[in-house]
């Protein structure tokens, strides 16, 4: 149970066969002084994510067996004033889905499953089995209807205790996304079926099978189902946001998650499973390098998914990871096969009024584990001239545009007829996306003048060249005017999965709230496209219908839609 507003954009990296490289040796006192480094780097960003009082996050940093860093900061329990610990045991959400695929995959060296098995050999009567595969259920390229997207859903009906039968029918009928193998969708429902598949090839709940062929083996003792009494009883409490207040996270049943997210778990046994999984005890070489490998659609750029992990790069460097969101909690762990780094982080909000996620803090340790951390969006002064100079419409090599404009004295970027973000200069001719991340550098001829811009996704990579073209900067978008009625249409709550949207009229001004965030003011392009000037984010609507059925929101290169809720 992924949360949607992190979609993954992780880069196509093929890693078949990966296994930790050799980490140059260091003298002592260098090694020492890097990782009092990055003991200091956590603890900052500790500090400047999660307040003291309110919920918060446990972190870990490791490099093989030693552990860099290890640490909470934030309350366990909110109303008692218990504090977060390094020890808590937490919801992990869709991080679950490697867990399954291994034990599924544990199955399969077995003899019990074989990948290329048709679902109709283990579920008969499931709607179009024969023509699924086992191995499409684990890389998302079923075309199964995940049930959290369906409308209404998550609002509704997520509170009833269900067995997987039951959760099959939710959504066996709803019609599918695409012809198996033909596409690519994240799929919570597909994993729901290999939890399915576990059970009736081991005869097992699918929970109490990865307890015996994993967990306990393992080690990872408060690891496990989140429906179990027993984990249920030592797990932290889960919260969320209304504004700046504190509430506690909606109910659920931890059997809807299933073997999609219903696992909770420590930083402490995420480490362990990390260990275990990437240096062959858990399943054997060549399946391994099936479950890190993507392939067919699951291998298409942006998408890089294997089975339950995606495979990417962080600061150029191999990375395999995952993150995961469930009401309550998020969680991202990340494994950096050649230094044979750890980060695990898990919240215990799936709203956080943090300026930054789990999965972009846990990027951003690994990163620093590496010794080379994203620049810090520390703004320096550039003078507005050298801001003018680079005012222009740039042509890259796929027919994207993006076009800079000097705002309010701040230069902006915005691709193709998307929203404006504001860019933050952190060198000459360089500079960094909102998100941190993203980052964009001006090139110059030998003459000094502007000649195109580099842009890098991520950050990552060796970036993508927009050359300066002698197109003319369109006209700044301007707020029109429109009719309450035509305001009064799209003005709602939109929602997918974890992830719940409020638009709304608060003195005259239209409005969007992310459940868990400040509003943000909205101005209408037209009568079904609106923007954020704060935000750098894009809102449209369909054109029919008395009401808008759902809202496509658009955000620094990412896509999302929410459908309305009753």
């Amino acid at each position: 149970m992924t949360k949607p507003a992190t979609l993954p954009l992780t880069l196509l990296l093929c890693l078949g066969g990966l296994a930790p490289g050799p980490v140059l040796a260091q003298p002592a006192a260098a090694t020492r002084a890097a990782d009092a480094d990055i003991r200091r780097y956590a603890e900052d960003l500790l500090a400047r994510n999660y307040p003291a009082q309110g919920p918060g996050a446990a972190v870990l940093v490791a490099r093989g067996d030693t552990v860099l860093f290890r640490g909470a900061r934030g309350e366990a329990d909110v109303e008692r004033h218990t504090p977060l610990r390094p020890d808590s045991v937490l919801r992990i959400g869709s991080v679950t889905k490697q867990f399954a695929a291994a034990g599924l995959l544990t199955l399969v060296e077995a003899g019990k499953v074989k990948l290329d098995d048709p679902l109709s050999r283990y579920l008969p009567d499931y709607p179009g089995g024969d023509r699924i595969t086992v191995r499409q259920l684990l890389n998302h390229t079923s075309g199964v209807k995940s049930y959290t997207d369906m409308p209404g859903y998550m609002a509704t009906s997520i509170g009833r205790d269900l067995t997987t039968t039951q959760m099959i029918d939710v959504f066996d009928d709803a019609t599918p996304d695409f012809a198996p193998g033909a596409g690519w969708t994240y799929s919570n429902s597909g994993y729901v079926l290999v939890g399915a598949v576990i059970e009736a090839a081991s005869g097992m709940p699918w929970h109490a099978y990865l307890e015996e062929a994993l967990f306990r083996p393992l080690g990872m003792r408060r690891t496990g189902y989140g429906h179990d009494p027993r984990f249920t009883a030592m797990q932290a409490g889960g919260y969320s946001f209304d504004g700046e207040r504190v509430t506690p996270m909606q109910p659920m049943s931890m059997t809807q998650p299933h073997a999609a997210g219903a696992l909770v778990s420590t930083v402490e046994d995420l480490h362990k499973w990390n260990r275990a999984l990437h240096r062959g005890r858990v399943v054997k070489a060549d399946l391994y390098r099936q479950m890190i490998t993507p392939g067919g659609p699951a291998a298409a750029p942006g998408i890089g998914y294997g089975f339950g992990i995606y495979a990417g790069t962080v600061r150029n460097r191999p990375a395999l990871r995952h993150n995961g969101a469930i009401f309550g909690f998020a969680s991202s762990l990340y494994y950096l096969p050649g230094p044979d780094i750890t980060v695990v982080v898990l919240e215990n909000d799936d709203a956080s009024n943090s300026p930054e996620t789990a999965d972009t803090v846990a990027r951003r340790l690994a990163a620093m584990a590496m010794g080379d951390p994203y620049p810090a969006p520390r703004p320096v002064p550039v003078a507005l001239a050298d801001l003018q100079a680079a005012q222009a419409v740039y042509r890259f090599p796929s027919d994207v545009t993006r076009t800079l404009r000097v705002v309010d004295g701040q230069l902006t970027a915005q691709r193709g007829q998307g929203p404006r973000t504001v860019l933050i200069p952190i060198a000459a001719d360089e500079f960094l996306y909102q998100n941190g991340f993203d980052r964009l550098v001006v090139q110059r001829g030998a003459d000094g003048a502007v000649s195109g811009v580099r842009f890098f996704p991520r950050g990552e990579g060796s970036g993508e060249v927009g050359v300066r073209t002698a197109d003319p900067l369109d006209a700044a978008p301007i707020a029109v005017g429109l009719p309450r009625a035509a305001l009064d249409r799209v003005v709602g709550v939109y929602a997918r999965g974890g992830l719940t949207m409020k638009v709304f009229l608060e003195g005259g001004l239209m409005k969007a709230q992310i459940v868990g965030q400040e509003p943000v003011d909205l101005r209408a392009l037209s009568a079904t496209r609106f923007e954020s000037d704060l935000t750098g984010a894009s809102f449209e609507f369909p054109e029919t219908g008395a009401a808008a059925a759902e809202v496509t929101v658009r955000q620094n290169g990412r896509e999302i839609v929410l459908r309305r809720t009753p």
